[in-house]
């Protein structure tokens, strides 16, 4: 099997192909949608701002052929800003996201009787599972590294995978049928995220 990795010049795809290959996979770095169809599972990576990103989808002609592969039932994998992105918008920005997700991007600022944190949150944090998945086993502890200044807010708690206590509880991962997002960056995770792809590529359509 062959992981697709949207490259729609949103983030380092080659450190989340040098990843995969590292732990037996393989994977190939689209640069078109042309033959996104044709692959089992899919990654899409992203770094920077809300806007800019829904933009590079719509020039590159990704969105489209993004939602005729998850109405299939196409194992879809967001990651960071990606993640983001198939919720319905954020406050960073203007453009709708996706809307694969119910939920909506937001600044992060602590909540009631929380102490001040620094924004962006960087670095590496303990990572609670909360509901059984096919991602990340509940009976493990994880550690994995985050670079991000917004987080996503869930309508339906049910979609919550992780979470990270960051100004709160803060959502780290979601999953909803065929769709995950983790708001961390596997790639970088070392030990907790090379068994989180390991889980992912494991996953058929």
């Amino acid at each position: 099997m062959v992981e697709a990795i949207v490259n729609a010049g949103l983030g380092n795809v080659k450190s989340i192909k040098r990843m995969i290959e590292f732990v037996g996979g393989s994977a190939e770095i689209l640069d078109s949608p042309a033959t996104l169809d044709s692959f089992d599972r899919v990654i899409l990576p992203g770094i920077g701002a809300f806007d800019h990103g829904m933009r590079l989808l719509d020039e590159g002609g990704w969105i489209g052929p993004l939602h005729a592969i998850r109405a299939r039932g196409v194992p879809v994998m967001g990651i960071c800003l990606g993640m983001q992105l198939m919720c319905r918008g954020s406050e960073e920005g203007v453009l709708p996201g996706l809307g694969w997700v119910a939920a909506d991007v937001r600044r992060i600022t602590p909540e009631q009787n929380c102490l001040p944190v620094k924004v962006p949150n960087v670095g590496w944090r303990d990572t609670s599972v909360v509901k059984e998945n096919l991602l990340l086993n509940r009976n493990e502890s994880y550690r994995f590294y985050f670079v991000h200044g917004y987080r996503v807010i869930c309508d339906d708690p049910a979609d919550l995978l992780a979470v990270i206590d960051y100004a709160g509880q803060t959502t780290a991962a979601f999953s909803r049928g065929n769709l995950f997002g983790c708001q961390f960056h596997p790639e970088k995770s070392h030990r907790c995220g090379m068994n989180l792809m390991q889980r992912f590529m494991a996953i058929a359509a």
